[in-house]
């Protein structure tokens, strides 16, 4: 998952600015004990993420995948002052992990957090939304985008996450995930809804703006 020399990737973290206590916490936590650890966003990562909320400033949010929460409170730390983020996760034996940690933290009226399949709930969600972050079954990111792009305003953002797919999007003969994460680099790229970078940060975050 890591494409820079270790070295690098420890100079960039130890310039970029430090995660909270929490954070921290949860990080560490989650390595310790909660299953596929490499599913958190991280330091890094989540300075990214929680950066460009800061930029947006968002009202509504959208994450598709809360895992342990930790990138819902990195991007929660941009919501305008009457902003929310609804974040859905499917895997209910995380929350009340989860839920005890947005507790601990100064965003919990301000997060939104559902257990439930995605695919029937963003159908369910008012918009507009400003920001969405996809993180979530890679077989699903194609639809997820299809349901959530005609809820986010002109001149949203969604973010994609793990669209590299730890290199394996260069492989000849990919797997069955990795065709998924394919499939879904070249949709959005043909797309002339939206404008679109990818960014080799970590594994790989797609970065789209809805420019109609």
């Amino acid at each position: 998952m890591e494409f820079l020399d270790e070295n690098i990737l420890k100079y960039v973290e130890a310039h970029t600015s430090a995660e909270d206590g929490l954070l921290r916490r949860i990080n560490r936590e989650t390595h310790l004990s909660v299953l596929k650890p490499r599913m958190l966003s991280g330091h890094l990562q989540g300075r990214v993420l929680a950066m460009v909320s800061k930029m947006i400033k968002p009202r509504l949010v959208l994450e598709i995948g809360t895992y342990t929460g930790y990138s819902a409170l990195c991007l929660a730390e941009g919501l305008a002052e009457n902003g929310k983020l609804v974040t859905i996760d499917i895997n209910e034996e995380l929350e009340g992990r989860v839920r005890g940690y947005f507790k601990e933290s100064k965003f919990n009226d301000k997060i939104d957090y559902r257990i439930g399949d995605a695919k029937k709930v963003i159908p369910t969600l008012d918009g507009p939304i400003d920001l969405v972050f996809i993180d979530a079954d890679k077989e699903g990111y194609s639809l997820y985008y299809d349901l959530a792009i005609d809820k986010v305003k002109t001149g949203g953002f969604i973010l994609a996450d793990n669209v590299l797919w730890s290199g394996k999007v260069l492989d000849e003969k990919p797997d069955k995930d990795t065709m998924e994460i394919v499939g879904f680099n070249r949709k959005v790229a043909e797309d002339p809804r939206v404008e679109h970078l990818l960014l080799p940060i970590r594994d790989g975050i797609m970065v789209l703006r809805k420019a109609q």
